[in-house]
C-alpha cells in the first residue's frame, strides 16, 4: 500500500483524503505539513502515488523559496502514505472526500465509506455547491458528515468552511473545527446553502471580470492589476479563474444559478467558449493568460 513509511506517534490524528486532484492533493499537503497521518486514497494506485510526487514537488519549491525547511518537508512526506484499497481508511479519524463534483459520486463513496470506518470517525465533503445534508443521506451516519471546503489552492489558502448538515452532531463539528485549527487552518462556520460565504462572493466577481473581458472594457493584465492594486486582493480574479481552472468556473457557475437563480452566477459565454475551445487555464497552457508550466505543484 504505502510508498513511505508511516508515523506510529499515538498523539497524530489520522487524516484520509480520498480524490487526487489539484485539491485533494493541496488537502494532503495541508494535513501532513499540520502534523497528521496522512493517506491518499484513489482507486487507481498509480493516481495515489503521483498525488504524493506532486506533494513532494511542492515541498521542495517550498524549501527553495524557504517557506520550510528541507527536514520539515522530509518529515511531511513521511507522514504520507499512498494507498487503492479502501479498507485501509479504516484507522482514520478525519476522511475528507475531494472527488467529483457529482452528487451520486459522492454518494456512492460515502456508501462505501460505511462499510470500513471507524464508530467514531469524521466523514467530511469538500463540496462547495452540493448540500452537505443531501450528501449525508447517503451514509447510515448522517449525524457524522459534516462540510469542510478547502479553498483553492489549499496548500496556501488557511480558510476553511465548516458547514454541518441538518444531521450532524454539534460535537463532530466541534471536532471537526479542533483538527482543521490543529493542522494550522482557520475554520469559519457556515449553514448548509449553496456557496456557502466564500463563493457568494468569489463567483460573480470572477464572472464580473469574465464580462469586462467579453465586453471589451480592458485586457486580463489590466483587470487583474486594477483589482490586486485599488481592493488589495493578493490574485486578480482573472488569474484566480485560470489557476481554479475555467471548466470548474462553469460547474460552479451551473451548480449555483440552477439553485438560486441570480444572474451574477449566470455562466458568461465568454466563459463556454473558452472551455469549449479547450482554454481550462493553467492546467492547459492556455486560459486568460499563457503557461509554460502547467502543474499546480511543479518547481
Amino acid at each position: 500500500m504505502r510508498c513511505r513509511a508511516v508515523s506510529n506517534k499515538p498523539s497524530e490524528k489520522t487524516v484520509a483524503v480520498v480524490g487526487t486532484g489539484t485539491m485533494g492533493t493541496g488537502i494532503a499537503i495541508v494535513a501532513a505539513r499540520g502534523g497528521a497521518k496522512t493517506i491518499v486514497f484513489d482507486v487507481d494506485g498509480s493516481r495515489a502515488h503521483a498525488a504524493i510526487e506532486q506533494m513532494g514537488r511542492f515541498l521542495r519549491r517550498s524549501v527553495e523559496l524557504g517557506r520550510t525547511t528541507n527536514e520539515a518537508g522530509v518529515e511531511t512526506l513521511r507522514r504520507t502514505a499512498a494507498t487503492s484499497s479502501i479498507q485501509d481508511l479504516a484507522e482514520a479519524d478525519l476522511i475528507i472526500e475531494a472527488v467529483f463534483e457529482d452528487i451520486q459520486t459522492k454518494a456512492d463513496l460515502f456508501k462505501s465509506l460505511d462499510e470500513v470506518i471507524r464508530p467514531d470517525a469524521i466523514i467530511a465533503s469538500n463540496t462547495s455547491t452540493l448540500s452537505i445534508t443531501q450528501l449525508a443521506s447517503a451514509s447510515r451516519h448522517p449525524n457524522r458528515v459534516v462540510g469542510l471546503h478547502f479553498c483553492l489552492p489549499a496548500q496556501l489558502m488557511k480558510l476553511v468552511e465548516v458547514t454541518p448538515g441538518l444531521l450532524t452532531d454539534d460535537s463532530v463539528v466541534q471536532r471537526a473545527e479542533d483538527i482543521c485549527t490543529a493542522l494550522g487552518q482557520i475554520p469559519v462556520r457556515t449553514k448548509d446553502t449553496p456557496g456557502f460565504i466564500l463563493n457568494r462572493f468569489v463567483i460573480p466577481i470572477n464572472n464580473h471580470a469574465i464580462r469586462l473581458v467579453e465586453k471589451g472594457v480592458a485586457l486580463p493584465d489590466d483587470i487583474d492589476r486594477a483589482i490586486r492594486g485599488a481592493l488589495r486582493f493578493p490574485m486578480g480574479p482573472l488569474q484566480l479563474v485560470d489557476l481554479v481552472g475555467l471548466d470548474t468556473q462553469l460547474r460552479l457557475c451551473e451548480a449555483f444559478y440552477s439553485v438560486t437563480h441570480d444572474p451574477r452566477h449566470d455562466c458568461p459565454p465568454l466563459l463556454r467558449q473558452m472551455v469549449a475551445a479547450g482554454h481550462l487555464g493553467k492546467k492547459s497552457g492556455q486560459g486568460f493568460y499563457r503557461y509554460t508550466s502547467t502543474g499546480t505543484f511543479g518547481a
